[in-house]
């Protein structure tokens, strides 16, 4: 689930019809895990989660989100995470504008490079993502169902509709090939 550190000054997008925004108090626990980032313990989260440093596309700040990572090939080094929020999330507007200025999972970090996911290839990470945590799916079909508005039921037309409404994205090492560093 993202958390966004933003200027109180970064206005609000337009949201997708059908989608919803966390309130207060959960924007707030969200936002927690940047800081066990921020203290040198991302090793706490794993590989569950990635911590992405942004440029607003506006204001040129520095911005730093936690997503889940939804799906990784490990043979390209690539990490592949949920717009949970689709396509109005800060963090997706951003990096349609700027390259990502670094990842950090658990103790590695990289200057990454960026890809949004063919819709079949999204269809097939998060179809796999829900068979690697199936004891969970009811969990998971709720929360995505909130996220976008309609009944996701797990099927794979909701599927194919669901990533036409919130894209995955792949953040790899910017060097082709190249593992992640470890400070």
């Amino acid at each position: 689930m993202p958390s966004d550190r933003r200027s109180p000054t970064d206005a609000e997008a337009p949201r997708a019809a059908g989608t919803h925004r966390p309130g207060p108090v959960l924007v707030t626990l969200l936002r927690a895990p940047v800081l066990l980032y921020d203290w040198r313990m991302g090793w706490v989260l794993g590989r569950r989660f990635l911590r992405l440093t942004h440029v607003g596309r506006r204001s040129g700040h520095l911005y730093q989100t936690v997503l889940e990572i939804v799906g990784e090939n490990r043979a390209s080094h690539e990490v592949i995470v949920l717009a949970g929020l689709g396509r109005s999330a800060q963090w997706y507007r951003n990096l349609r504008v700027h390259e990502a200025i670094e990842v950090a999972i658990a103790r590695q970090r990289f200057a990454a490079v960026h890809r949004q996911l063919s819709a079949e290839q999204a269809t097939t990470v998060l179809a796999t993502y829900e068979r690697r945590h199936r004891y969970l799916a009811p969990l998971i079909h709720a929360l995505l169902s909130w996220l976008v508005g309609w009944r996701y039921d797990g099927t794979d037309s909701a599927r194919r509709r669901l990533v036409a409404d919130l894209p995955l994205i792949g953040f790899r090492p910017a060097g082709a090939g190249e593992p992640p560093r470890v400070p």
